[in-house]
């Protein structure tokens, strides 16, 4: 018999906590949609009480997740607990998720309170989160550098008052796996009544071993990951959701557990969080990376002709890989197009919105003869982002480049409504239009990341480019996506401009 590894999905919240990588409602609720068909156990979809825009966004979530537990983070304040199941309510399953931290260093310098404060507001916190709900997570925030006794102690405590997980979190991914599994032991094993709870582990990836710690706790006890997709989250980011689950369902006799995620789905789920997030996939990451199945060496590429498993050891296929077909062209129609969409789980609230992006959609296979999955996110988000965002929009953009001479762009905008046309030199193209933008916006900002990527095969690819501005100690990420590199990179810069000069407000959920 194998236990139930329940896997916890973070990429709402955590992940979202990453420099640039904040998302709109709707933009949540195309994630979602895709970890309900992973068939992720629970999705964490943010922190309600962090600003009206999460509020809604973790209620809208609550409202369409049907096969998935909802979760809302809180601190351990009554006003944060309330927020959470007001935004959680509509949900057939939710849980309430509070935390507080319990390190010496987290205790003194940042809360500066007593332990036995932490211990009352810990106990406290669940007692009334369970009178909303009898699925109650309570997380030891810095458990890994935890005094043992204190925490055997509040672990304890709040297992009686009800807590049906707890969570020992590896906050600033200090742990190594071998100690960090023996620390998840020990403490299962000191604390009377751990019988009554789930056991489970946040790694962080500070070291690079958020993985690894996440495994070895899985083996000395643990049965919930929270991880994220493609490893997203603050810093280094978090244990990654593929990493975890592909490892688990590859070496069956070596974990004594199994998930129920439909491992198919993990590279459609990949892909939407990569291009929504502004945050490409490195090709040798594994499980998703564009490499992760690819062979070149001569010797590899024989033996897996021969036998497949002689240096694959898993399918390519397990992982969604042969969804990656070719699927619309410039002759369908658009119930072709909507139906395809609503396989990738896009939906529209409105025929106007539906008949934008077939609009665009037409566009592209004019100028793209090969419409992939991947192309048809690229589409759905730019699209999203022009309707959600366009106080800055691009009307015109001509560029001229020749061998030899300097490069000139002239751009028209349109801002608020008004159109100002703006001219300039640069050291390429792209330079170019930038140097034009600014001539019309002077917004002060600094461009810390340019990246391309392209979306597909061929010379006809979309072109993904991601920006990153910062202004002030605010960083923002950019996309756009064209056939055209040049139209896609004033998009993305376009984009980031709109986020940061007209921005939503959002606190950070540490200092909400």
């Amino acid at each position: 018999m194998t236990d139930r590894l329940i896997i916890f999905d973070t990429t709402l919240r955590d992940g979202e906590q990453s420099p640039g990588a904040a998302m709109t409602k709707a933009e949540k609720i195309r994630i979602a949609k895709a970890l309900e068909r992973l068939k992720v156990d629970v999705i964490e979809a943010g922190f309600p009480i962090a600003s009206p825009g999460d509020f809604e966004a973790v209620q809208a979530v609550a409202r369409t997740i049907k096969d998935s537990t909802v979760c809302g983070l809180s601190r351990t304040g009554d006003a944060d607990i309330d927020r959470a199941y007001e935004a959680l309510k509509d949900a057939p399953s939710y849980r309430i998720h509070t935390f507080i931290a319990t390190s010496p260093i987290h205790m003194q310098k940042k809360l500066k309170m007593e332990p036995d404060e932490v211990f009352e507001a810990a106990v406290r916190a669940v007692k009334r989160a369970r009178n909303y709900t009898d699925n109650v997570e309570f997380s030891c925030e810095d458990s890994s550098r935890s005094e043992f006794e204190f925490l055997s102690r509040i672990v304890e405590a709040v297992i009686a008052a009800g807590a049906t997980t707890i969570n020992l979190p590896d906050t600033v991914g200090y742990a190594v796996p071998e100690q960090y599994g023996d620390f998840i032991r020990r403490i299962m094993s000191n604390v009377p009544n751990s019988d009554k709870a789930v056991f489970s582990v946040h790694c962080h990836n500070d070291l690079g071993l958020a993985v690894g710690n996440s495994l070895a706790a899985v083996m000395n006890g643990a049965r919930q990951v929270e991880c994220t997709i493609n490893g997203l989250g603050e810093r280094a980011g978090n244990a990654s959701l593929e990493e975890i689950v592909m490892a688990v369902r590859t070496r069956k006799d070596y974990f004594p557990c199994e998930t129920r995620i439909e491992t198919t789905e993990i590279m459609n789920c990949s892909r939407l969080v990569s291009t929504i997030t502004g945050f490409p996939v490195q090709p040798n990451k594994a499980i998703v990376g564009a490499n992760a199945f690819a062979h070149e060496s001569g010797i590899h590429q024989d033996g897996v002709l021969k036998h497949r498993e002689t240096y694959e050891i898993m399918r390519a296929q397990d992982v969604g890989l042969n969804s990656n077909r070719i699927v619309l062209g410039k002759l369908s129609g658009r119930n072709a197009l909507r139906t395809r969409l609503k396989e990738l789980g896009i939906e529209f609230q409105s025929e106007q919105d539906m008949n934008e992006t077939f609009k665009r959609f037409k566009d592209l296979a004019d100028r793209k003869t090969e419409i992939y999955d991947e192309d048809l996110q690229a589409l759905v988000s730019d699209s999203a982002t022009e309707i959600a965002n366009e106080h800055i929009r691009l009307v015109s953009l001509r560029v001229r480049t020749e061998t030899g001479e300097t490069p000139r762009a002239t751009l028209v905008l349109s801002i608020g409504g008004d159109e100002r046309t703006a001219e300039a030199d640069g050291d390429g193209p792209v330079d170019a239009a930038y140097r034009a933008i600014e001539q019309i916006m002077d917004s002060g900002v600094q461009l810390q990341l340019y990246s391309v990527n392209a979306i597909t095969t061929g010379t006809d690819s979309q072109g993904e480019v991601t920006v990153r501005l910062e202004r002030a100690g605010r960083i923002v990420n950019g996309q756009g996506a064209d056939t055209d590199i040049i139209v896609a990179s004033v998009k993305a810069y376009l984009n980031a401009l709109n986020k940061i000069l007209f921005p939503v407000h959002r606190e950070h959920p540490q200092t909400a």
